[in-house]
């Protein structure tokens, strides 16, 4: 197994004191080409490994905490298919949750991860419960970070009042405009100059609250700003295609994390599926999507603490 190490331009502040992260090159079931990354390239953390399924085109810059050497968590995760060093796959339509979740367990098989607890943030909520229903042996726990199992636009614009029927229909209008327009959009969204001043801007729009580390969340905007927007549009569309996943099938301790605002996954949506759940819980911070980004300590200490219960006794 080959990781390469790469310490990233971004500026340290005192949220990462250092950045480390280690890449390698892993192939799916299809032959597909995924850059994967860990927090942990020389193997130094002591503490639980993780598999992390990300936001949608999202990165690894998402994160503070986790990119902490002292944060006490091993990370392993991947970009998704055609975003951020990962291929596209020769058949375009192969970027649902299917081939997520094909592409999660290549992953855990890459880093020899037999069983993990499965992190997921937004999209990436979908695909752990799907990989805790289908894929028990692999799945000892799920904390789910701003998101729900399938379904997703139906949740978005909770905080606005709006219908879930109306939210599917204009969130997925929206998406839809995405990829067949994000042609004309990506070469301008792609050379923005996004800095503190941008993330700042962001911060008072109600779509973000001020984030612990602003030169590491404009970072982290300016490498998902590299994935054309039409391609993203195309993504989203395909793993909108999910349905609800049966919370039956789940059989896991599962930690649902919600923020108050946010537009983009319920936190009402988030609790109904807590309680119907036989092993749920959930907590709600004030906060939007990005959560992990505005609170990382208080994200990170429940993920510490959930994993702490989850340890063999």
């Amino acid at each position: 197994m080959v990781i390469a190490p790469s310490h990233e331009p971004v500026r340290a502040s005192s949220t990462t004191q250092r950045i480390v992260v280690g890449y390698a090159d892993v192939r799916s079931d299809d032959g597909t080409r995924l850059r994967a990354w860990t927090n942990d390239p020389h193997h130094v953390i002591d503490g639980p490994t993780v598999l992390l399924c990300n936001g949608l085109a999202t990165n690894q810059w998402a994160w503070p905490a986790l990119l902490n050497p002292s944060c006490g968590v091993r990370v392993v995760s991947w970009n998704h298919r055609g975003v951020s060093g990962s291929d596209r796959p020769v058949d375009p339509d192969r970027v649902g949750v299917d081939e997520f979740v094909e592409d999660a367990l290549s992953v855990l098989d890459h880093f020899g991860v037999e069983r993990t607890v499965v992190m997921g943030w937004s999209t990436g909520v979908d695909i752990a419960f799907e990989m805790a229903t289908r894929h028990p042996e692999r799945v000892s726990g799920v904390f789910a970070v701003a998101g729900v199992p399938g379904d997703t636009f139906r949740s978005m614009l909770a905080p606005l009042r709006v219908p879930h029927s109306l939210a599917r229909l204009l969130t997925m209008s929206i998406a839809r405009g995405l990829k067949y327009a994000g042609w004309a959009l990506s070469p301008v969204v792609s050379r923005l100059p996004v800095g503190r001043s941008v993330i700042a801007l962001l911060s008072h729009s109600g779509f973000m609250l001020p984030v612990a580390d602003p030169d590491l969340a404009a970072w982290a905007v300016r490498q998902f700003l590299t994935t054309p927007v039409e391609w993203y549009g195309h993504l989203a569309l395909k793993t909108s295609e999910r349905a609800r996943v049966s919370l039956r099938g789940v059989l896991v301790p599962v930690l649902l994390v919600a923020a108050t605002y946010d537009l983009l996954a319920g936190a009402r949506d988030m609790r109904a599926v807590a309680e119907g759940l036989s092993h749920g819980e959930y907590v709600e911070l004030r906060g939007t999507h990005y959560i992990q980004m505005e609170q990382p300590d208080a994200v990170h200490a429940l993920l510490v603490d959930f994993l702490r219960r989850m340890a063999p006794r």
